[in-house]
């Protein structure tokens, strides 16, 4: 694993967890970690469970009693490891977005399908779709049990940079994340959207905001914020702090979308739903083993929103942990994608999301992007076109016409997979 930060914890946890609870035809085995500073390295790796460190990612890729390897760093780094690993032969868990750029992920999701010819299996961690009331929402979708698709909305709300001097960190950083809200939040949201609904995002209209210019450079971390240390120096925020935009999926339906982590009293809340001709499904993360359902071809008088508590053997996932009305929690849904790829790779199939599917996601992200600084004007999620965002002005004032288009070998299994 490459990287031992939030992500590095949750990835740690699950894979220790994943192969103790589900029935699976491999064993993982941590066997090195890999950062940047030693000494916060070595008391990761002690902490998580790895065998041995290294602040080479370079000797991951080169050792070959590795066959997985996980990466867990900032988006700007991504595709080097992501690319030598896949071409060594090793498969490969990336954390989302895919990369910084749509040329980055086009890459990736090329040289992924390349390897997957080979056997190497690949995947991108957006692990919110294995909560178990988002995983039996788009069962029900697919089951036909809002009917026709009308309307989608989602928002991911935090308030972990509400205060306008919380600390400078990477994830303020345009060069390092790639996006802000839009990206780090918002790309979950996008994937679980186009994923339960079945469609592809092909246009949007969207506009950022950095709400705070300026963060203390310096400071006390505390979970992802802190306070920053107001006597020093302040730097400049490159990302979004707030991201809203409509769009327009591949059968028509519009969805409307908001990221941000400036909204006081909101955790995490993560939030979707989906309107039917026939009923609606609504979830909210804050209340992650809940999903609503509406029928609204229940009879009159009997219609109503229910609360399904998604902890029973016949919801996925729920069958392997605790009895009815035990609830999961947050670091669940990273054991249940580890042991989804681990079952993968043994049987020699691709793991969801792929690198293409990822690639999708990044897309939409480039032309919400492109569109705000565009005056909010509609852009094509078009899969032929470069990445022009970043030379996109601000203040352009060029008419561009919206062109929606419609997105429309095996392994052998080892006795231990490290």
């Amino acid at each position: 694993m490459v990287g031992y930060g939030f992500m590095g914890a949750a990835h740690s946890h699950a894979w220790r967890t994943a192969h103790r609870f589900f029935d699976l035809p491999l064993t993982p085995v941590l066997r090195t970690l890999a950062g940047r500073t030693e000494s916060a390295l070595v008391a990761a790796a002690e902490r998580y469970g790895f065998e041995q460190t290294t602040t080479r990612w370079q000797d991951l890729v080169e050792d070959p009693e590795i066959d997985v390897i996980d990466i867990c760093t900032p988006g700007d780094t991504h595709f080097e490891i992501a690319m030598a690993a896949l071409a060594a032969g090793k498969h490969v868990l990336c954390e989302k977005p895919l990369a910084n750029s749509v040329e980055e992920s086009a890459e990736m999701a090329a040289a992924a399908s390349e390897a997957s010819n080979r056997g190497v299996r690949s995947i991108c961690g957006f692990s919110y779709r294995r909560t178990p009331a988002l995983a039996y929402a788009r069962q029900l979708v697919d089951e036909g049990a809002v009917g026709e698709i009308r309307q989608v909305r989602a928002q991911y709300l935090q308030d972990w940079l509400s205060d306008a001097d919380a600390p400078m960190t990477w994830r303020l950083d345009k060069d390092k994340a790639g996006s802000g809200a839009l990206g780090d939040i918002g790309a979950h949201i996008i994937d679980l959207a186009q994923w339960i609904s079945g469609q592809d995002i092909t246009a949007v209209s969207g506009i950022l905001e950095t709400v705070v210019p300026t963060r203390p450079a310096a400071g006390d971390m505390q979970g992802l914020g802190g306070k920053g240390d107001l006597s020093g120096e302040r730097q400049q925020v490159t990302v979004d702090d707030v991201a809203l935009f409509t769009a327009r999926f591949d059968s028509g339906v519009l969805g409307s979308f908001e990221a941000t982590r400036m909204a006081q009293g909101r955790k995490n809340a993560m939030r979707v739903e989906i309107n039917g001709s026939t009923g609606s499904i609504a979830f909210d993360f804050e209340r992650m083993n809940e999903l609503e359902i509406y029928d609204a071809t229940a009879g009159a008088g009997r219609q109503g929103f229910t609360r399904v508590l998604t902890t029973e053997p016949e919801h996925p996932y729920a069958a392997a942990w605790w009895p009815t009305g035990h609830g999961l929690g947050y670091e669940h849904t990273f054991t249940h994608e580890i042991a989804d790829l681990v079952r993968a790779i043994g049987e020699g199939t691709d793991p969801s999301p792929s690198f293409q599917e990822a690639l999708q996601v990044q897309r939409v992200l480039a032309a919400v992007e492109a569109s705000s600084a565009d005056g909010s004007r509609w852009r094509g999620v078009d899969p032929s076109a470069p990445d022009t965002t970043a030379q996109t002005s601000q203040t352009s004032q060029t008419s561009q016409t919206s062109q929606t288009s419609q997105t429309s070998q095996t392994t052998t299994s080892q006795e231990r997979t490290r």
